[in-house]
């Protein structure tokens, strides 16, 4: 018997289907390329690009910092160069791995569309990450080759094709080669190929590494794609090509995918070394920048600053906040302040390569609280954790989500995140409204979201538990207005020790990223457990939370 098909049978309003219990997308259907079709996602966001009508010499990058930038068409000539200086200089082959740790710079988008138009999958890292953390993450990409800058060098170990330097006068070289035949499509990448592996962290402790191919994300580029023609027509115009400030970092999967966003719709990006509020207002006024992917710390300080008014704004019209959920009181005295500006927010996961819901326009941006509807070619399903019953709308369950831009897996969890049908299981507790509107309510995983970065507890009471003075430790999500949640602390000290809250947060912090620092600190006689061993984390919530800590 021929399977029914959902979208017939789905509620209009909702996109629900009772039978399958399946939300689909209310969005048009976006048509991809044949699966089977060989092509890497740099080619296709090219191929776009050389399809606008710019003109080569308009900006594409600036790194406001170091007074650096680059043309469009000089963007173009270094990719090539630096793909045939790769292939001369290198016996790199399809599917290796090349990391890649430095601060934003105009050198990232050309190491990126190299890499990928070589089928050579970029592990793009966290330049503020410790020693042992790229260790580990080099272990686990299974890196053969790395692009650092001369500051990050010492912690890159030896590596099979060794390290380039991104500062140095060989790599420079490398950008300026001439007389290149076309070398980027003598390459044959398959759409299944992975093209990255980006960092997220586990439930279960350290980080993973999540496998995205360039079909996950030629899916995810389509949309972004679909959005600027629309835009355009929308407004009787050309396609939108945004100037765009970049306050998320590019080795993010947030940054990641909005930077190869950028080239396929010939746009203009403003980076900055290191993010400082103020810089970016400047740049604003300055570069007349028209969008930005935000997290909501950036939100927070739009709303709560003065500095907003010492700059002119007028040029900015879309703010896109993603990473972390933003709270509707932010949302609506966002909107109060600057009533000319779209605040969208959307939802996504390093896993789904991004964007798997997103608000388009005033009046879906108009539900505060909620991320907006399903994306083009998304389904999801609201699962209860106890039963594995699929849930109708209005009803709170874990959201799980299949379509194109759901990650091939990682290396370890892909059984527990990733069923045999394609559902991604988000580990976050969501509901579906009457129209379609997806709300992010809480998390069943137990990370901690520090501005957008992820700190897993586990890998912090790991390092606690090292330390001589402590008998036992949890850390939990304490709520902060300005990064979202902040890592607190549990600590059970051994009898007559007398190791301060400072000693606590100082020995954590020698060991990790500045972001996955313990901010806060409580001494208790005993972690509350299930008799399994489990920490209770509401437990030690709920007591934070209620000014219980001089009571524990």
């Amino acid at each position: 018997m021929a399977e029914t098909d959902p979208k017939r049978l789905m509620d209009p309003k909702t996109g629900f289907c009772h039978q399958t219990g399946t939300y689909s997308s209310l969005r048009r259907p976006l048509p991809l390329p044949p699966i089977n079709q060989p092509l890497s996602v740099a080619e296709f966001c090219l191929s776009l690009f050389q399809r606008t009508s710019t003109d080569g010499s308009t900006t594409f990058v600036v790194n406001e910092t170091a007074g650096e930038s680059l043309s469009h068409s000089q963007f173009v000539s270094q990719v090539r160069s630096l793909a045939y200086s790769l292939q001369q200089r290198y016996s790199l082959s399809q599917n290796d791995v090349a990391f890649v740790v430095s601060p934003p710079s105009i050198h990232i988008p050309v190491v990126y569309f190299a890499l990928l138009s070589l089928g050579i999958i970029v592990s793009p890292s966290n330049p503020l990450s410790s020693n042992s953390e790229i260790a580990y993450q080099i272990q686990l990409s299974k890196s053969v080759i790395a692009f650092a800058t001369s500051k990050a060098f010492h912690k890159i170990p030896f590596l099979k094709h060794g390290t380039i330097l991104l500062d140095s006068p060989e790599f420079l070289s490398m950008l300026t080669e001439s007389n290149i035949d076309n070398i980027i499509k003598s390459v044959k990448v398959n759409q299944s190929d992975t093209a990255a592996i980006l960092y997220s962290s586990g439930t279960t402790g350290r980080v993973k590494g999540v496998m995205v191919t360039h079909r996950n994300l030629i899916g995810i580029l389509a949309i972004i794609h679909r959005y600027n023609m629309d835009q355009g027509k929308d407004n009787g115009m050309p396609p939108w090509r945004p100037v765009t400030f970049f306050t998320v970092p590019l080795f993010h999967a947030f940054g990641f995918f909005m930077l190869l966003g950028m080239v396929l719709s010939a746009s203009t990006v403003v980076l900055v070394e290191r993010f400082d509020f103020e810089e970016m207002l400047r740049a604003v006024e300055k570069y007349k920048v028209t969008a930005m992917p935000v997290s909501p710390p950036v939100v927070v300080a739009f709303v709560k600053s003065g500095l907003t008014k010492k700059y002119n704004l007028s040029s900015l019209q879309r703010l896109g906040c993603g990473g972390a959920s933003l709270g509707e009181e932010m949302a609506q005295r966002f909107r109060k302040k600057f009533p000319n500006v779209l605040l969208a927010q959307g939802y996504g996961l390093t896993e789904t390569s991004g964007g798997a819901t997103r608000a388009i326009g005033p009046e879906e941006a108009g539900r505060y609280g909620s991320v907006g509807r399903l994306a083009e070619n998304m389904e999801g399903k609201i699962v209860d954790p106890e039963t594995g019953e699929a849930l109708p709308p209005g009803q709170r369950g874990e959201l799980w989500l299949r379509g194109p831009t759901v990650m091939k897996g990682d290396e370890k969890a892909t059984a527990e995140t990733l069923d045999s049908e394609g559902w991604l299981k988000t580990g976050d507790i969501c509901y579906f409204d009457s129209e379609g509107f997806l709300y992010v309510v809480d998390r069943l995983k137990e990370l901690i979201k520090y501005k957008a970065y992820q700190v897993p507890p586990a890998e912090l009471e790991h390092l606690l538990h090292s330390h001589p003075e402590i008998v036992d430790a949890a850390v939990i999500p304490y709520p902060d207005e300005e990064a979202g949640q902040i890592p607190m602390a549990y600590v059970v000290r051994n009898p007559g020790s007398n190791i301060t809250q400072a000693q606590v947060m100082d020995f954590i912090a020698k060991q990790v990223a500045p972001y996955k620092k313990i901010r806060r600190v409580a001494f208790i006689n005993s972690i509350p457990k299930t008799p399994a061993g489990k920490i209770l984390r509401r437990e030690l919530i709920n007591h934070s939370l209620s000014n219980g800590l001089s009571k524990l």
